[in-house]
C-alpha cells in the first residue's frame, strides 16, 4: 500500500558527533555511482514514489524510525536492504528482505524476529549489544579488543546486554577469565 526509498543526506551525521572517526576508513563514494543518485530521483519522481532524505541523518535511521511508524499503524513493514545492521528492526510485524546474488541470479532472504534468533540466538533489538562488544569495520566504530562476532554473541547470549555483563563481572558472578574479561 505504501513505498518510500531513503537516501543518505550529504555531510555528517550526528554519529559523526559523538565519534569523530565514524566511517573514517571508508572509501569515498565512486563518481559513477554518484551521478546515478539524480537519475534515481528522476525515476522515482516520475513513478511517483516518495523518498526522504534528511541532513544530519542516514537512509538507515529513516528506515528504522518509518519501520516503526508503520508497525505503530498496525501496518507490515517489509525493509529491502542489503545492510545486515537493519536485522537489529525485525519485528513480527517487520521483515529484511536482504537480496543477494549467487551464479549471476539474485535471491532475497527474508529475515524476520524468528529468522534473527534462528540463525543469531538472540533478539533482534540485542543485535545492537552485539555491535557495541565487537565494534563495526565497516563503520570504523572500535568494540573490545579481541572479541569477534562469534564471542559477542555468546556473552550477549548469556548476559543479555552489556550493563548485565558489567554488572555480572563487577560482582564477580560472571565466569570471564583472561583478556576477555
Amino acid at each position: 500500500e505504501y513505498l518510500v526509498v531513503a537516501f543518505d543526506a550529504k555531510g555528517k551525521t550526528f554519529r559523526s558527533e559523538l565519534l569523530e572517526e565514524y566511517k573514517g576508513t571508508r572509501k569515498p563514494t565512486p563518481d559513477e555511482l554518484i551521478c546515478q543518485f539524480s537519475m534515481v530521483r528522476e525515476f522515482l519522481d516520475a513513478h511517483h514514489i516518495p523518498y526522504i532524505e534528511k541532513e544530519g541523518y542516514e537512509g538507515d535511521d529513516i528506515i528504522g524510525t518509518l519501520s516503526r511508524y508503520g508497525e505503530q499503524k498496525g501496518l507490515e513493514v517489509v525493509i529491502l536492504s542489503g545492510d545486515r545492521d537493519t536485522f537489529q528492526l525485525a519485528t513480527d510485524n517487520v521483515r529484511i528482505n536482504i537480496p543477494r546474488t549467487k551464479a549471476g541470479k539474485t535471491e532475497t532472504e527474508i529475515f524476520n524476529r524468528e529468522k534473527v534468533k534462528e540463525v543469531y540466538g538472540i533478539e533482534p533489538k540485542q543485535l545492537i549489544e552485539v555491535k557495541g562488544l565487537q565494534g563495526d569495520t565497516s563503520d570504523n566504530i572500535p568494540g573490545v579488543p579481541g572479541i569477534g562476532e562469534k564471542t559477542a554473541l555468546s556473552l550477549v547470549q548469556k548476559y543479555g546486554t552489556i550493563d548485565n555483563l558489567y554488572k555480572k563481572l563487577e560482582s564477580g558472578e560472571a565466569d570471564i577469565k583472561g583478556k576477555q574479561k
